[in-house]
């Protein structure tokens, strides 16, 4: 005699480990999908997003958060493959050293701290000095909507990079037809 439960026993644990997976909630981060790269010198990032015109883009990321998993492998790790912006992660509790803008070797974590991000995911946009230049994207948001508030900021800190470079490029100018 066999059991007539077998088949939607076993179908829906296959449901349960599925969705675990999905989540990240089961097996090692590396394997939960897409990885960003972990910054080694905030400043040598920020000078070659710099160079490009754009922000240096950090997300602030939580180990097993289902809404940072989505962020970084829908929109940033498509970004950051395509090479059209540069993105790093930081994670929020970690001991990992990384140079922040000013060269002092510090942990992630304690940047976090820094940074006052409470929220994983948070997306942070970097201007010159190492300056956040437009708002944050904090949380998960409405997955509809996410990618067009990320573009959104991009453009913004973009239009303001460009803005602050023109406005060097004057100043410079003017300075040498002064002396």
């Amino acid at each position: 005699m066999t059991n007539s439960n077998a088949g939607p026993t076993r179908r829906m644990l296959l449901g349960i480990a599925a969705a675990a997976a999905a989540t990240g909630t089961a097996g090692p981060s590396w394997a939960a999908g897409a990885t960003l790269p972990a910054p080694v010198a905030l400043s040598d990032a920020l000078a070659s997003a710099l160079d490009k015109g754009n922000p240096l883009v950090v997300m602030v990321s939580l180990d097993g958060c289902p809404f940072c998993r989505v962020a970084r492998d829908s929109y940033l790790a498509p970004l950051h493959r395509e090479g059209a912006v540069s993105v790093y992660q930081i994670d929020m509790r970690s001991a990992q050293a990384v140079r922040d803008f000013s060269g002092a070797t510090r942990t992630h974590e304690d940047l976090v701290r820094t940074w006052r991000v409470t929220i994983a995911p948070t997306v942070l946009f970097f201007g010159p000095q190492g300056k956040e230049v437009v708002a944050r994207l904090e949380g998960g948001y409405i997955p509809d909507f996410y990618g067009a508030y990320l573009d959104q900021r991009l453009e913004q800190a973009r239009a303001l990079i460009k803005s602050t470079r023109q406005a060097n490029f004057s100043i410079s100018r003017a300075e040498r037809s002064t002396s």
